[in-house]
């Protein structure tokens, strides 16, 4: 699945056809930290902060489609918090995806999708 998106401001477009493209692309433009689901909210790996999902704003998100093995579904998110970090959570999507993130990410009333 071809995933395009902003060169300087995630509106211009670039070819992100690997999760890694996009993950590289998205931290040049400064979603720098990783996040993780624990059982007490979004964690930071960088600052060891927590968020609630009252204050995450998904500002973008990326679904990448494995050619023949459903295993290699997987969805990037752009996340920013309140505090202003800014960075990425991924995830498998579909039968693999993991039930705390889905969970989380349900919660997040502010999640929008960037126009490409």
């Amino acid at each position: 699945m071809e995933n395009k998106t902003e060169n300087n401001d995630l509106s211009q477009k670039v070819d992100m056809k690997t999760l890694s493209s996009c993950v590289n692309h998205l931290t040049r433009q400064g979603y720098e930290a990783q996040f993780k689901v624990t059982k007490d909210g979004l964690k930071s790996l960088a600052t060891d902060k927590i968020y609630r999902p009252d204050e995450v704003k998904i500002v973008s998100f990326y679904r990448f489609e494995g050619d023949s093995d459903p295993a290699d579904n997987s969805i990037l998110y752009a996340i920013e918090t309140a505090s202003g970090e800014k960075g990425t959570l991924s995830d498998a999507y579909g039968i693999y995806n993991d039930a705390n993130v889905s969970a989380f990410i349900k919660e997040v009333e502010d999640c929008a999708k960037k126009a490409h």
